[in-house]
């Protein structure tokens, strides 16, 4: 007899799932919330290294194609760096800065400008344990210890609260599990934790 398969999971339950992920419930309670089993909710999770997937926005104050293409106007025109940035409401320095990293006043171009600005932010950018070796090291000693991504972020803000150095969530120490490119958590110890991850919950409710 053929075996059906569970169904799959819609998006307003995933949704509902990395609600209550970023609000720091554990796998069990949000397989509980959702009406999904701890497997099917870790698979999720396991499939974006516990990072929500969020659609690419444009970083606020980032300079717009438009305003792009008014500069390399302005510059053609020979207008200074200050009316420019008059006319666009901007500050002098964002101007200047912009232009200088683009070729200059003379080699400015704005669709090329575009494109550079595009491809610097779709470079992937360092973890949080990838810049702070403290923090880092605190980290994977505690992983070491088995301690869950969830009490490790409380032993943090317990002991190091005052220090904005050794903050970080626990969907980051996730994805530093599952992101083994990073090379921040030991290879063998990522290798032991994923592998043991999702039978600990299943059995224990704890991740």
């Amino acid at each position: 007899m053929a075996r059906l398969g569970r169904p799959g999971m819609s998006d307003e339950m995933k949704d509902e799932l990395w609600r209550r992920w970023r609000a720091g419930e554990s796998i069990s309670d949000i397989s509980r919330g959702i009406g999904k089993p701890p497997g099917s909710v870790f698979t999720v999770l396991k499939h974006h290294g516990g990072i929500a997937p969020a659609q690419r926005t444009a970083r606020a104050g980032c300079l717009t194609m438009r305003e792009r293409e008014e500069i390399s106007r302005g510059l053609h025109a020979g207008q200074s760096y200050q009316t420019i940035a008059t006319l666009l409401g901007r500050a002098v320095s964002t101007i200047s800065r912009e232009v200088r990293r683009n070729g200059g006043r003379d080699g400015y171009r704005a669709v090329t400008a575009q494109e550079r600005a595009h491809d610097q932010a779709r470079r992937p950018k360092k973890c949080v344990l990838s810049r702070s070796p403290a923090l880092r090291k605190v980290v994977v000693a505690l992983l070491q210890g088995e301690w869950s991504p969830e009490q490790i972020v409380g032993h943090l803000r317990l002991h190091h609260g005052d220090d904005p150095a050794m903050r970080i969530s626990h969907e980051t120490i996730y994805r530093s599990i599952y992101t083994t490119r990073w090379k921040v958590v030991p290879r063998e110890l990522c290798k032991r934790l994923r592998t043991g991850s999702a039978d600990q919950e299943e059995t224990s409710g704890t991740l």
